[in-house]
């Protein structure tokens, strides 16, 4: 049924699932994706074809891509439409990981990681 689980969930049995290690999408990785005028497009596409893994992010990743993608027609609909076919997983829950994002956020302040990347990182942790 359409929307119910990751591709991952869908075509895989259990144990290889326990196998698969999920892979991180920044918000650069779902903006080449959709934008085939992004210099990256293809590379990013052909690299997704191939993952087995489950494709997980964050809502803040998902907020930029559509931001940035906001005058690209049906983008921002691509972006959503894949988080509810399962595509894009959302296991990140701030509410559990605020007190870690805001010690990433202090320990990396004097460089460039904004709240997004600091998910992502909380993610890979």
């Amino acid at each position: 049924m359409e929307g119910d689980g990751s591709r991952l969930e869908q075509a895989a049995p259990p144990w290889v699932r326990a196998l698969v290690k999920p892979v991180l999408l920044d918000t650069g990785c779902i903006v080449a994706l959709l934008d085939r005028s992004e210099r990256n497009h293809r590379r990013c596409a052909d690299t997704v074809a191939d993952v087995a893994g489950p494709l997980v992010t964050c809502e803040a990743v998902i907020a930029e891509a559509c931001y940035l993608l906001r005058d690209l027609s049906d983008a921002t609909d691509a972006v959503l439409e894949n988080v509810e076919r399962g595509v894009f997983e959302i296991p990140f829950r701030l509410d559990r990981a605020s007190k870690a994002i805001r010690a990433l956020l202090r320990r990396y302040a004097n460089v460039p990681m904004d709240f997004a990347d600091a998910c992502l990182v909380q993610m890979a942790d």
